[in-house]
């Protein structure tokens, strides 16, 4: 796993806490937490994260998540 390229978002802060790296790889995505490069993986197809991020950018979505805050 040492051959992925990992990278962090590029709104990480400067003391890097709570971060999510990811990493491509044929046909996935792999995410870790950043505190924790030897931990856990979850593994994801591009489908599948896209499907994510879309969800995310619904209004709808952004819209129930202010009614928790």
């Amino acid at each position: 796993m040492d051959e992925m390229k990992w990278r962090k978002a590029s709104r990480t802060t400067a003391n890097g806490e709570n971060c999510v790296e990811v990493a491509r790889i044929p046909d996935e995505i792999a995410m870790r937490d950043s505190k924790n490069p030897d931990g856990p993986q979850q593994r994801f197809s591009i489908l599948e994260v896209a499907a994510f991020f879309t969800e995310i950018k619904s209004v709808s979505h952004v819209e129930s998540l202010a009614s928790f805050l």
